[in-house]
């Protein structure tokens, strides 16, 4: 969403992550105090409506489970944390939520009945959650992973790969492609 929101309008961004633009005026004993709305001049006026262009941002890519726990939010950042800790929630529960993905990683495997296309789909909402929650994978350890997950049936086609290519040079597509390639053969015959 954050990439989304610097698309639109990278000041609200900034405005979103550091607060509101509050209209401030110099007082006489030298200190600054807001300004009363009667006290605005245009550029304040301005402000103001950034600050609503903000929280009008992120209300238009809310549902409405989402709308409820933001609904007493009184600026863009407070409704940008708030939705930061419904959706990352605390450290431990991200630490828990990757710690369950990669389990669910170790005990992946190729369905009997699935295709190539199948698996790697599977596969790879696994890897794009955990990549969201901060773990990332080389594609030389996706490509050693996705090999492990073949049917032992497989094990000649995965024999072959490992020694007739260069494990950290092969890319995931050329990789996928070659495993389709394979899967169609052995089904035509």
């Amino acid at each position: 969403m954050e990439n989304y929101i610097q698309a639109e309008d990278y000041e609200l961004c900034m405005l979103i992550k550091n607060g509101p633009l509050i209209p401030m005026k110099g007082n006489e004993d030298g200190t600054t105090s807001k300004k009363k709305p009667e006290e605005f001049n245009s550029d304040d006026f301005k402000m103001m409506e950034k600050n609503a262009k903000a929280k009008k941002l992120l209300y238009f890519g809310l549902g409405p489970d989402e709308y409820i726990c933001i609904s007493e939010c009184e600026s863009a950042k407070d409704i940008w944390e708030a939705l930061q800790v419904a959706h990352e929630c605390t450290n431990q529960v991200k630490q828990s939520r990757v710690e369950l993905l990669m389990r669910k990683c170790e005990l992946f495997e190729m369905g009997d009945r699935e295709t190539v296309m199948d698996m790697f789909t599977r596969f790879t909402h696994i890897t794009n959650e955990l990549n969201s929650l901060g773990k990332t994978f080389t594609t030389e350890e996706l490509v050693r992973k996705i090999l492990r997950f073949l049917p032992r049936t497989w094990e000649a086609k995965v024999t072959a790969i490992q020694e007739a290519k260069d494990m950290k040079a092969i890319t995931l597509d050329e990789l996928i492609s070659n495993l389709q390639t394979y899967e169609l053969r052995r089904n035509s015959q």
